[in-house]
């Protein structure tokens, strides 16, 4: 069956929603394990410093742009309401994350952390989006 301009495809909407997922995912797991063999990060389940968790932080919200910007790019159209799919998907998985490990502190970390990830969920995601858009010329 030909799928017509008409008809949406749902297919390609999760796929970009899971490129996006994948993309953050392998950049900040990637990041994690080079910053430990050369910069003297903890391994995984130690715990962080302060300044640690601060670049983490930080390089977490910008692959959070560079995953929405994907998924924006693969959307087969309405790329910013694909790449806020994305993100709503992301901010409940920071949610659950966030309330999850909230009483582990200090082993997980200080509460700025998760809470700095999910307060820039959807500002990422929109950004993200956003440059695709101005970029492109997409709507």
């Amino acid at each position: 069956m030909n799928e017509t301009p008409s008809q949406p495809n749902i297919g390609r909407s999760i796929l970009s929603v899971m490129a996006g997922f994948i993309v953050v995912v392998v950049l900040s797991f990637g990041t994690d394990y080079l910053l430990h063999l050369i910069a003297g990060f903890p391994k995984l389940g130690e715990v962080y410093t302060d300044k640690q968790f601060l670049w983490a932080a930080i390089y977490r919200t910008l692959y959070g742009i560079v995953g929405s910007y994907v998924t924006a790019a693969v959307a087969p159209r309405n790329p910013m309401k694909h790449a806020l799919i994305g993100g709503a998907i992301g901010f409940a998985l920071n949610l659950l994350g966030t309330v999850a490990t909230w009483n582990h502190v200090p082993s997980l970390g200080p509460h700025w952390y998760p809470l700095s990830l999910l307060i820039g969920t959807l500002p990422t995601a929109w950004l993200g989006a956003k440059l695709y858009i101005w970029k492109t010329g997409a709507r």
